[in-house]
């Protein structure tokens, strides 16, 4: 009874389920669907281990030519590159790579040259594969030049690593990602976007990433496809967790955590909102992965890779 504090099953009906609930969002049904076990998975993308720590802008940084990231004692800059257009036989100013698109492309890429091992790809054919594939984009549509906007980008952009292994010495390294591309003119005249029907990875480039490539699991990477952000935390848990003592977690401050991925954020509390969000949506593709949160910071735990090592076999 209500004056005793009780009400009828039948009145509280409404509250529990709400005729105004929508269903899932096109999103949340990629984060909800099943995934294959670490040990079951067979289509796999790559990232670099240092590009796990380190990465591109979120956002379009329009007119910027150079972008600066920061982990510990690791320190990237990308600048823009240019490139020869064909159509007016000069150079041109390339943008920076930025967002989802361009992390999907540079994953692409390097299972491409890990599964060929060639660091030369003809990537027309296989990125439009993947594209319909893994991003369920329509190959001929808006969608692909954007893709192939950030693949021009990515070929134009010049990459510089620097680290402070210790007060008062700094480490440059000037690399470059892809030292070569090629470049066709559209063969639609409305479209504008240039880019690289070949690219070639820099023998520097390529031979650590057949070192150091960390594999990810493609149907995590295409329920992530929307979110950057989730992108970078998941590769970042994908190349860490593993590796953390299993007597000891790792503690991460959210400073640190702040400093790797909050570029552009300026009050913690916004930073912390976002990065909570997009690691939700990381825990439903990876849920091997371990961690705590709280006021201070972030614990890591050993925990299982997406992929397990008996599966990192490059054919």
């Amino acid at each position: 009874m209500k004056d005793k504090g009780f009400q009828r099953v039948g009145d509280l009906l409404p509250a529990i389920i709400r005729p105004e609930h929508r269903p899932l969002t096109p999103i949340q049904e990629r984060l909800l669907a099943p995934l294959d076990r670490p040990e079951d998975v067979k289509d796999i993308l790559y990232q670099h281990s240092v590009l796990c720590q380190t990465y591109l802008p979120y956002r379009d940084p329009g007119d910027e030519r150079i972008c600066k990231r920061r982990n510990g004692m690791i320190r990237m800059e990308i600048q823009a590159g240019r490139a020869l257009d064909p159509t007016t036989e000069d150079f041109v100013d390339v943008g920076l790579p930025w967002g989802a698109k361009a992390r999907l492309v540079l994953y692409h890429l390097n299972a491409e040259a890990l599964k060929q091992k060639s660091r030369m790809i003809e990537v027309e054919d296989s990125l439009t594969a993947f594209v319909r594939r893994t991003l369920d984009l329509d190959p001929k549509g808006r969608n692909i030049r954007a893709v192939k906007d950030q693949l021009a980008r990515l070929a134009a952009a010049d990459f510089r690593l620097g680290v402070t292994p210790e007060q008062g010495r700094a480490v440059t390294i000037k690399s470059t990602i892809i030292d070569g591309f090629e470049l066709w003119a559209p063969r639609d005249p409305n479209q504008k976007v240039l880019w690289p029907t070949v690219i070639q990875f820099s023998p520097a480039y390529f031979e650590s990433l057949m070192e150091h490539a960390v594999p990810l699991n493609e149907q995590a990477i295409r329920r992530l496809s929307h979110n950057a952000m989730a992108l970078d935390i998941y590769t970042w848990l994908a190349q860490r967790l593993h590796r953390v003592d299993p007597k000891r977690a790792a503690f991460v401050p959210w400073v640190s955590l702040k400093e790797q991925f909050g570029q552009g954020y300026g009050a913690m509390n916004n930073f912390r909102r976002v990065f909570k969000t997009a690691l939700k949506q990381v825990d439903a593709v990876y849920p091997e992965a371990r961690h705590t949160d709280d006021h201070r910071g972030m614990r890591l735990l050993q925990s299982r890779p997406p992929v397990l090592p008996r599966a990192f076999r490059v054919k």
